[in-house]
């Protein structure tokens, strides 16, 4: 082989090397090139799936933020309705207070006026409304309620009998007595011996003597007011009742 011939091999050999060696760089960079897309095709589809995850959580968010402006709305609406309720419950208290007035006044004078039983225990009632409805710590609800809790006391004292125990004033001093009340219509006084009786003389407005021989009625109608006898019937003199108009 000639060295012509030599040469042209060598030279066809190194550029078959070179043609290979490119390749072969080629083959890398093709390599290296896939590389990065499959990586950044998995960083494409982290990020599809964070935007798939993030959107689910603005939904979740959109539907919490819906739901607490449904909750804001109803405590607006519940304010208003409080709000409401508070002016008209300064109303109404302005109004029933002048009426509570009147109703004490009003038991105030029924007392005075009525047959004089428990007179001690229904002016303290009626003092003790008088000084309720001018304290500013108790509600109006709370007022009222003890005032129609009076007027039910007195309202049960027309349906019952009662015995009981006090002092009468008579010309010659106070005199511990026992009462028979009778309702409303009747209110009788025993002395502890059993020596003096009497009855309310409602027209009159004082007391009259009662006859003794009243006397067995009128223990047993103490009795009876006790409980310590079984219901009966008693003859005792009432106040006959004055014609109507």
């Amino acid at each position: 082989m000639g060295i012509a011939a030599f040469c042209a091999c060598a030279l066809a050999v190194a550029q078959v090397d070179e043609t290979i060696e490119q390749g072969v760089k080629r083959t890398e960079r093709g390599q290296a090139a896939q590389q990065q897309l499959e990586k950044m095709d998995q960083e494409r589809r982290g990020l599809v799936q964070e935007y798939s995850r993030v959107n689910k959580e603005i939904d979740g968010l959109e539907v919490y933020v819906a739901q607490l402006d449904r909750q804001l709305q109803s405590q607006r609406d519940e304010m208003d309705n409080l709000n409401q309720s508070i002016e008209e419950a300064t109303l109404i208290e302005r109004q029933i207070m002048p009426l509570m007035l009147k109703m004490i006044d009003a038991l105030d004078q029924f007392v005075a006026l009525d047959v004089p039983f428990l007179q001690g225990e229904r002016t303290a009632r009626v003092e003790h409304l008088q000084a309720l409805v001018d304290r500013a710590d108790v509600t109006a609800a709370e007022k009222f309620r003890n005032i129609h809790e009076a007027y039910l006391t007195e309202m049960e004292y027309g349906r019952t009998i009662e015995a009981y125990r006090g002092e009468l004033e008579t010309a010659g001093g106070a005199q511990e007595v026992e009462f028979l009340r009778i309702g409303r219509i009747g209110l009788f006084y025993q002395s502890l011996d059993g020596t003096d009786l009497g009855a309310w003389d409602a027209k009159a407005a004082s007391w009259a003597p009662l006859d003794r021989s009243y006397r067995s009625q009128l223990d047993r109608g103490l009795r009876i007011a006790r409980e310590q006898a079984a219901p009966d019937l008693i003859k005792l003199p009432l106040p006959t009742p004055e014609p109507t108009q």
